[in-house]
């Protein structure tokens, strides 16, 4: 299970965008937009809102998974957003 790891997220740190792509942080604009590089397909800028997506912050160890098998960590993302929103299944 991925876990959001504390602290605020600043340039330099990883985060998980919209489409749970690991993404090096690059930029935080007017304390809202945040962007950066994916760590997936190197697509950029990812950009999201802090307010608005539900970006967390990332793990090293997360990262490799996501990397070592793309589509199954996407699908796992997705069932533990679901999940969450969802508390007929806790």
């Amino acid at each position: 299970m991925t876990t959001d790891q504390p602290g605020e997220i600043k340039p330099g740190d990883i985060y998980e965008d919209c489409s749970f792509h690991p993404v090096l942080c690059t930029y935080i604009n007017d304390g809202d937009e945040i962007g950066g590089i994916s760590l997936i397909d190197a697509s950029s800028p990812r950009a999201c809102s802090l307010s608005g997506c539900g970006v967390i912050k990332l793990s090293i160890a997360d990262v490799i998974v996501a990397r070592a098998d793309w589509p199954a960590y996407q699908a796992r993302r997705k069932e533990e957003l679901a999940a969450e929103q969802d508390p007929t299944t806790a």
